[in-house]
């Protein structure tokens, strides 16, 4: 369908892509994948029309569709949701303007033989066939039904679009997107915004009405439901693999795998060669076999390995000064916008060193709570921040706000001050923007190094404690990686906000559940929390349906029998944190237990090995016989533990 034939395109005399080729079908779900910067969306962009290669072509049949969703865009501010959405039939509009000209020369025209003329009344079949197809759809109800799907409610349509973030924004022009039904879809990073629910709703559309996809996305599941073909770009090549990312990533490590020992049995074929060609140059009964074996040589076919792109982040924040012990602390904390309560009654108490998570549904309050704690907002209730606390802070937008006409190293520099401007250099290099690449203009840096630039900000002061909304939007696989563990090393206090389950797994210690109008602390880590919540995924937890908070009524007396049906009283924050080291004692008590029990049966192991190696003296039986008695206590005390534990747990009603 569409032919990308021999494409290269050229930055500052460095090449982005070296002659590539490939094909489009019709009903082909592509994800293309690489490192940032490799080029996805610039090969995007160029298939989209919005940009032309240094040199190749792009070839697209004249009646096939193409639609684009880039990574930023701008959107009117002078309509509602639904007249923007409506934009999407404008082209209805046009073709019937097309049909009423097309007919008007029909009337007019005498030469009814010519082959003019019978081009001309194809052309109207062909219209006026595709106008009934078209509006043989309800559009208001696709139009509906396109945004409910993506997270609007019918309240929403008749907003302003001003009204609504850039991530809200985003989805409109999705809806738009997908309403107009291209037979090729352009997709650039279209999950970044979107949560859960709205990314299944996605995923079913794509798979079951889309036509032709390209999709650039760094959520692994998202591209394994949607696409079947993979194609990497990496370092002016690419790739092409029949089959979805997960089992790319397998193909292609035993594709390098084969490629090198191919080439390895190669190189020991050509020495073998060349040593026997030295061998005997200069021995005449030898000759014959010199010259064959020269010419073999000569027609071997070179096994190249391909170049693999080894380039990484270097990425660790400095040392956090010391702060107080309680960074945050926040008691009967609220937010509300008009009559709309985001959250109330939050208290929670974050320590110096931990590093807790934000989660929950879109819209539940967790950059709002982000915004309450760097006073960007007013609030109820009471929050304190702790004694030498320095903030650093990344927003969902951070990578918008930069300024686009200024050049990487200027952008560091205007921020820059004191000592760390000597070492400007070093701390771009060691973030992939070393050498020419510090002299690129913002404006042409893809999302995931526009979002390696901001993150630089972070590490031009040291701070204490880190709040990072949504850090991970267009990073790829690897820089993820990296940043997780730069987290993960860093001795401050961290507060991630994410919907990245694998990102926050193994890095946070604490997850706040943001639902109802409630913020729920759950001590332990993400898949702790998970398996309290009895969900098998942070999917789950953002699909569910919220409980709507119901407006407040004055309660009339109850009869006596009701009484004992009512709930417990609220208990208060000290009742309930004394309940949890109530907990947490008795489950110490029950993992030391554990491990004592392993101790001993190692020990046991390595007595019965001895045993079993020949030793026979009385002092290792005696061991032995000793090593199943204090197993023995061991068992009894872990059993005891246990039911100590289950019994706390049953009274507490947990």
């Amino acid at each position: 369908m569409i032919s990308i034939n021999n494409l290269s395109v050229e930055f500052s005399a460095k090449s982005l892509f070296d002659n590539i080729s490939y094909v489009i079908n019709k009903k082909d779900k592509i994800a293309l994948v690489g490192k940032n910067g490799a080029g996805k969306s610039t090969m995007l962009k160029i298939i989209a029309g919005l940009q032309r290669p240094t040199g190749g072509s792009v070839s697209v049949p004249q009646d096939v569709t193409i639609g684009y969703l880039p990574q930023h865009m701008t959107l009117s501010d002078s309509l509602t949701v639904i007249e923007e959405v409506r934009k999407a039939f404008s082209h209805l509009k046009e073709m019937h303007e097309e049909f009423d000209r097309l007919n008007q020369e029909l009337a007019t025209r005498t030469d009814y033989e010519s082959d003019e003329y019978q081009k001309l009344i194809d052309h109207i079949t062909t219209l006026t066939e595709r106008l009934a197809m078209e509006e043989s759809e309800n559009g208001e109800a696709e139009m509906e039904k396109t945004l409910t799907g993506l997270g609007f409610s019918r309240s929403d349509f008749s907003r302003p679009t001003s009204e609504f973030s850039g991530g809200w924004r985003m989805r409109i022009e999705l809806a738009k997107l997908l309403l107009t039904r291209p037979d090729v879809l352009l997709l650039d990073e279209p999950t970044n915004h979107l949560d859960i629910e709205s990314i299944q709703w996605l995923e079913n559309f794509l798979v079951t009405k889309a036509n032709a996809v390209i999709l650039v996305s760094h959520d692994r599941a998202f591209i394994d439901n949607v696409t079947n073909r993979t194609i990497e770009i990496s370092l002016g090549k690419i790739y092409d693999y029949s089959v979805n990312y997960s089992k790319y990533v397998v193909l292609r490590q035993e594709r390098l795998e084969q490629q090198r020992r191919a080439y390895l049995n190669q190189q020991k074929q050509i020495q073998d060669t060349e040593e026997f060609i030295e061998r005997f140059r200069y021995k005449a009964t030898k000759s014959v076999q010199v010259q064959s074996r020269i010419k073999q040589l000569a027609k071997i076919d070179r096994i190249e390995i391909d170049e693999v792109d080894t380039s990484h982040l270097n990425l660790k924040f400095p040392p956090a000064p010391r702060s107080g012990d309680y960074p945050v602390i926040a008691d009967d904390l609220g937010k509300a916008y008009g009559s709309h309560q985001v959250f109330d009654h939050a208290t929670f108490t974050i320590k110096r060193g931990e590093k807790v998570a934000f989660v929950g549904k879109n819209g539940e309050g967790k950059s709002t709570l982000v915004k309450c704690i760097m006073g960007e907002i007013p609030f109820t209730g009471g929050l304190k921040i702790g004694h030498n606390v320095k903030i650093g802070y990344f927003a969902q937008n951070q990578a918008q706000l930069l300024d686009g006409e200024i050049t990487v190293f200027d952008t560091i520099d205007r921020v820059a001050v004191g000592d760390i401007r000597t070492k400007i250099r070093d701390i771009l290099g060691a973030f992939m923007f070393g050498g020419p690449a510090s002299d690129k203009k913002v404006k042409v840096l893809s999302g995931g190094e526009k979002t390696r630039l901001a993150m630089i900000r972070l590490l031009l002061e040291p701070v204490n404690l880190l709040i990072l909304d949504e850090p991970t939007n267009h990073l790829d696989m690897t820089t993820k990686d990296i940043l997780k563990q730069a987290i993960k090393d860093f001795n401050g206090t961290v507060i991630v906000v994410s919907h990245d389950r694998e990102f926050l797994d193994g890095l946070v210690e604490k997850v706040y559940e943001f639902g109802g109008g409630k913020v729920t602390e759950c001590l332990g880590g993400i898949y702790e929390f998970l398996e309290k919540k009895k969900l098998a995924s942070l999917a789950e937890l953002e699909s569910t349906k919220q409980p709507v908070k119901q407006p407040a009524v004055k309660a009339s007396p109850a009869p006596a029998k009701e009484k004992e049906s009512r709930p417990a009283p609220r208990m208060t924050y000290t009742e309930q944190r004394e309940r949890e080291k109530m907990v947490k004692r008795a489950e110490k008590k029950v993992k030391e237990a554990e491990a004592d029990i392993a101790a001993i049966e190692q020990e046991i192991a390595d007595t019965e090995s001895k045993i079993a190696a020949g030793e026979t003296s009385n002092e290792i039986f005696e061991t032995h016989a000793s090593l199943q008695k204090k197993l023995d206590n061991a068992m009894s005390l872990w059993e005891i533990a246990t039911i100590d534990l289950e019994e706390l747990k049953e009274s507490l009603k947990i």
